[in-house]
């Protein structure tokens, strides 16, 4: 009835969790309702504000988090501790736990499936005095103890001692005393999840006040999916002294306020705040204020930015921090990956996937070639690019990088950076350069790019139309017909509209030979961070695989190549021109190109 209701209860109906919020008539209607918030916020068909009328307002933001119920719908009963223990690990023998010979059989191919070993476990379970790890999600748990006028129960310490795992989460708890009064009676506890409950007046709760005592020994406490603020959240982690790992996820948390958190920061080591409402780095910048800080969980926020508006500053967190999860945001900008070192100098672990930043254009629209030639996917490409602007970073993704990763993602990014350059003209480099920090960094280690511009010509001229091109014919040819000066060079200017196979017979008329037996390799003098060394992988023993390092490494060497200073799995991208109807000015970049032609 509604005279048993009141406002801020916790009720169940049929499994779904609400909390009432408003008591009394509405318009339109006759007799009394409830209006309620249901912690699944799809389940109800508003948020309070109905035909134009505010009754109520919801915790949550979501604009169908409430309903009107009438108040005698049946609800289910709220439970104790004890009895919800009881129930789910002591009750006697269902119906669906009867004996198989009981039951109906279900066959197998033939076979009938048995039941086996599960009275053991149950026969396990049903000791409580053992139970070490206590689950009850979901439980319609109100009370420590049973109300008064109901019969009195054993008492926790009894009937469960041995308890160092206990989740409560989801329940019908409305105060946090209630807690106090459960774990206080469990001198064993480790870990407490109350997730998923909706605490009401937790600065004003008397038994919290002075709970450190109870909560001396625990240290994971979780929160998620409570809705309460931060500066609540703080409040309940100030007293466990011993706290380790704070989880905060689906709170709806934007920007963590900045009070005193010294009481719990010296513990802290991992702070789990996935799936709030965060837009920038500088909303968290509260955390920067606890020194033991390793590992900050960020999944599935909306971050974009490191600050997002002027009178932020950029968090600075201690050294200490080394994991960051990033993953499932909204980073599109290198410069954000690019000011991580500054925000987090002790980052050797990061998880970025799922960021639009792997789909950003700029990985490609500075690089013609990838227009013709699979040279990786996005993906791969922003996972060099990623290894290479964080010079500290050990995993990325969950995936080791290795020295040989490690040189060839930052080959690969000074060679994307000297692509850059060369689309501009060179009185604009500094605004390239100011995009990449690391540039004289690398070329410190590697040595600087070779940075070949070329003028533009207008297309509808005869020169845009023609390419020139630098034949020479392989020193290793059999062919000893002609001298080694003979065969050096040709030169030749041919339309972009040529066939291959008229570009071949061009390259067999000006060394004096037949086109048919000849190959021609456009070689375009840029290098591949992994082509060519894995296709063969465990064909050949471990003696020949070493040889041909040593004569990569010195082919490497003598042709003053980016690795010469140090080592890492790059060789010379080079792309064999086939014969076909192809034009020629779809099958190389640029309007001056280098072809090597090899005897068959």
């Amino acid at each position: 009835m509604a005279a048993d209701a009141r406002i801020g209860q916790r009720r169940s109906y049929d499994g779904v969790l609400c909390t009432v919020w408003y008591i009394g008539q509405v318009e339109g209607t006759t007799g009394s309702w409830l209006g309620v918030e249901w912690d699944d916020p799809t389940r109800g068909k508003h948020d309070g504000h109905h035909r134009g009328v505010r009754y109520f307002s919801c915790k949550s933001t979501s604009p169908t988090a409430a309903s009107f119920i009438r108040p005698t719908r049946p609800q289910d009963a709220p439970q104790t501790f004890v009895s919800a223990l009881q129930l789910k690990y002591a009750s006697e023998v269902t119906a669906d736990q009867r004996p198989i010979a009981t039951q109906k059989q279900v066959i197998i191919s033939g076979k009938v499936a048995e039941e086996v070993g599960f009275d053991k476990i149950r026969r396990k379970l049903a000791q409580l005095s053992e139970l070490q790890i206590v689950i009850l999600d979901g439980s319609h748990i109100a009370y420590a103890s049973p109300p008064n006028g109901q019969d009195a129960e054993q008492p926790i310490s009894h009937v469960c001692p041995k308890v160092t795992e206990l989740d409560l989460s989801h329940n019908l708890l409305e105060r946090f005393e209630t807690v106090v009064d459960i774990c206080s009676e469990l001198g064993s506890l480790r870990s407490l999840r109350v997730s998923g409950n909706r605490f009401q007046n937790v600065l004003e709760d008397s038994k919290l006040q002075s709970a450190e005592e109870v909560f001396k020994g625990v240290g994971e406490l979780a929160v998620d999916e409570t809705t309460l603020e931060w500066h609540e959240i703080c409040h309940i982690a100030s007293k466990f002294p011993s706290l380790r790992t704070l989880y905060s996820s689906a709170n709806q948390l934007s920007r963590l306020s900045l009070i005193p958190i010294a009481s719990f920061a010296s513990t802290l080591v991992s702070v789990r705040l996935e799936f709030n409402d965060f837009t920038s780095l500088a909303d968290i910048a509260a955390l920067a204020a606890i020194p033991s800080l390793r590992n900050l969980h960020l999944k599935r926020n909306r971050i974009s930015v490191i600050t997002s508006s002027p009178s932020d500053k950029a968090p600075v967190f201690t050294s200490n921090l080394q994991y960051l999860d990033a993953s499932y945001n909204q980073v599109a900008s290198w410069s954000f990956v690019d000011s991580l070192p500054l925000s987090f100098p002790g980052l050797t672990a990061l998880r970025f996937s799922h960021n639009p930043i792997y789909e950003n254009a700029e990985l490609d629209s500075q690089d013609p070639a990838g227009s013709r030639e699979n040279k990786g996917s996005k993906t791969d490409k922003a996972y060099m690019l990623l290894v290479a602007r964080l010079p500290a970073l050990q995993t990325l993704n969950f995936s080791t990088v290795t020295p040989a990763d490690r040189a060839d993602a930052e080959m690969f990014y000074l060679s994307h950076i000297a692509r850059q350059l060369a689309a501009v003209p060179e009185a604009d480099e500094h605004t390239v350069l100011s995009r990449h920090r690391r540039w004289a960094e690398l070329c410190e280690l590697y040595g600087e790019p070779s940075v070949i511009r070329h003028a533009e010509v207008n297309p509808n001229f005869l020169e845009g139309r023609l390419i020139d091109v630098q034949f020479y014919l392989s020193t290793t040819s059999q062919d000893t017909s002609h001298t080694p000066q003979d065969l050096a060079r040709r030169d030749a200017k041919i339309p972009k509209s040529f066939d291959l196979y008229t570009v071949k017979g061009i390259a067999g008329k000006l060394f004096g030979l037949p086109p048919l037996k000849l190959r021609l390799i456009w070689e375009t003098g840029e290098w591949d961070p992994v082509a060519g060394f894995d296709d063969e992988a465990g064909d050949s023993s471990e003696e020949e695989e070493l040889e041909e390092e040593r004569e990569r490494a010195e082919e490497k060497t003598k042709s003053g190549s980016p690795a010469e200073k140090k080592g890492g799995r790059w060789v010379k991208r080079e792309v064999e021109l086939k014969d076909g109807p192809r034009h020629f000015g779809y099958c190389v970049d640029g309007l001056e190109v280098k072809i090597r032609a090899e005897m068959r």
